[in-house]
């Protein structure tokens, strides 16, 4: 039970249009195997019944508002989003919020100019101390690689070393990270395979932060937009940062990407995308996680790549994610009963609009939805063919 105050009172019967709009809801959670007020882990358990008015009128915006406010719980978050997400239920909730997040998306340039520093200040300035809890001991904010780990801090070395190997790095050479967070990448290549490099980012914090883990090391670190980048690199990645590019900007992003690769150089591009048509943006994602942003398509991807690149991978381990966001919740929640003690922000709402963020995300990689991809890039195909490290 939450400590949010919700307006149901149990003795007083519901309105005509109030038990309309739950059986509508449960005739609808029916094709999802999900009860109102059931029983089962996932099954939904209602505080306030206006919450189906607010679904029904505001879509996944509403519902998710709804979540954070109390009106609606369910035991294990993951495994109602991943039977309602199964389901495609979303697709029965299309309001004028998500066709108003499409539009702009469709018709503005989002994450142009002084655009490109919002999701810094919005997401990841909220505070290195949460993301020092969630994410283990590396700070690193992307899809682990499971494939022969067996907890969160091996599967993000293991996917640091991957992107390594893939970029074919050697001693002496210097490399460009687009987007580096709190520069732990850097921070690995540079003391594992004796390179040099400069990293990317929109927010001051995680700047602050990897000048500070890199101190000492051949990194520099800058807040910057990588579309003023000009200089060469041995090698070109990027981790978790095209979700931000939009989609009008893709063309630009491997444009960059081209000038600064050497023509015997490698790029990676590390980042989620959907198997399907482009997607729209979520209303709720856009308004409290990540504005600005949207997921890749692939018929969005390879159209900006023509004539730039030779495309060596693409690597699909988007099952990965379901491992890495389930161990980020558990870091989340043994370290919440800290946090909330060291941060007024750090509230009940808070705490249910974070949960909400990382159980929805998991569904979306556990029923396949999204992928997590890494592509190996080429500016005229490796001689002799490339051979694929895994």
């Amino acid at each position: 039970m939450n400590d949010l105050a919700t307006n149901t009172d149990p003795a007083e019967p519901l309105s005509r249009h109030d038990q309309a709009l739950r059986e509508k809801a449960q005739a609808l959670l029916v094709h999802a195997d999900v009860r109102i007020d059931g029983d089962r882990p996932w099954d939904l358990k209602v505080h306030d019944e206006r919450v189906f008015a607010r679904v029904f009128a505001h879509g996944s915006l509403g519902l998710g508002e709804a979540y954070m406010d109390g009106w609606w719980d369910t035991q294990a978050l993951d495994q109602f989003f991943f039977h309602v997400l199964g389901a495609h239920l979303d697709e029965h909730l299309r309001d004028f919020d998500a066709l108003r997040a499409h539009l702009r998306a469709r018709f503005i340039n989002m994450q142009r100019g002084r655009k490109a520093f919002k999701i810094g200040k919005a997401h990841y300035d909220i505070g290195n101390d949460l993301f020092a809890k969630m994410l283990g001991k590396r700070l690193v904010y992307s899809c682990g690689y499971w494939k022969d780990a067996d907890n969160l801090d091996a599967a993000e070395e293991a996917k640091l070393d991957l992107i390594c190997r893939k970029l074919r790095l050697q001693p002496g050479m210097k490399i460009l990270d687009i987007g580096c967070g709190w520069g732990e990448a850097l921070k690995y290549a540079a003391e594992r395979y004796g390179v040099s490099g400069v990293g990317v980012t929109v927010s001051e914090q995680q700047a602050q932060f990897a000048r500070e883990l890199c101190k000492g090391l051949p990194i520099e670190i800058r807040l910057q937009d990588y579309r003023e980048l000009q200089e060469p690199f041995d090698a070109v990645y990027s981790i978790g940062m095209f979700e931000h590019v939009g989609w009008k900007n893709y063309r630009t992003y491997f444009e960059v990407v081209k000038r600064c690769l050497k023509p015997d150089g490698l790029s990676v591009l590390h980042c989620i995308g959907t198997n399907g048509k482009p997607s729209r943006p979520d209303p709720w994602i856009e308004k409290y996680i990540f504005p600005n942003s949207m997921i890749p398509a692939a018929s969005q991807v390879a159209p900006a790549l023509e004539d730039l690149f030779v495309v060596e991978d693409w690597h699909n381990f988007g099952t990965d994610y379901d491992k890495t966001l389930m161990a980020w919740l558990a870091n989340f929640d043994a370290a919440w009963p800290q946090l909330a003690a060291g941060n007024p922000r750090y509230d009940e709402r808070f705490r249910r609009m974070w949960r909400y963020y990382i159980c929805s995300s998991t569904a979306t990689f556990r029923t396949r939805r999204d992928q997590l991809w890494q592509l190996t890039l080429s500016p005229n195909g490796v001689p002799g063919g490339y051979r694929v490290p895994r």
